[in-house]
């Protein structure tokens, strides 16, 4: 089994609900352990060889984390009644965008329109441009995410007003 396959393996548990995968090839094993949204590794060589433990993926960013406590922070001025809110979510790890390339605009703004289908960011994972549709129709009230910034799975990206 070779590097790109392990890969594959782990991307496909992090995908799924399986919360633990053996795999036992002549003198190799690989188990895959997931735990509230981290996975480890654990790759033993020959069976009678200590196993070799790769370090966890960290589970969520510093700065993000920092910037909402500092927006916590900030009085609250001319913000709709959040209980009214709903939130467009990160579907995928990775890197959030919101322009389409460097040289173009944001794909929204706050105060935009948007309705279901409306591409509203970009964001990379494993070096593919993946495009985040709005599933809400409504006005945009909030981005909570900072541009060229990690996001985890089913992290909040904007506030959206219904209509």
């Amino acid at each position: 089994m070779d590097f790109k396959q392990i890969q594959e393996l782990i991307k496909m548990i992090n995908k799924s609900n399986i919360g633990e995968l053996t795999v036992e090839q002549k003198d190799f094993r690989l188990t895959i352990k997931q735990k509230e949204e981290q996975v480890t590794q654990v790759l033993s060589a020959p069976v009678h060889a200590a196993p070799v433990y790769a370090a966890p993926q960290p589970v969520a960013a510093a700065q993000p984390a920092a910037a909402a406590i500092s927006a916590a922070e900030k009085p609250k001025t001319s913000e709709p009644a959040a209980s009214n809110l709903i939130s467009i979510k990160s579907p995928m790890i990775g890197t959030f965008y919101r322009r389409s390339s460097p040289d173009k605009p944001n794909l929204i703004e706050v105060g935009d329109e948007v309705s279901s289908g409306k591409v509203v960011c970009i964001i990379e994972a494993m070096k593919l441009f993946n495009e985040i549709e709005s599933e809400v129709k409504g006005k945009i009230v909030k981005v909570l995410v900072e541009d060229a910034s990690p996001v985890e799975y089913d992290q909040p990206l904007f506030l959206v007003e219904p209509s």
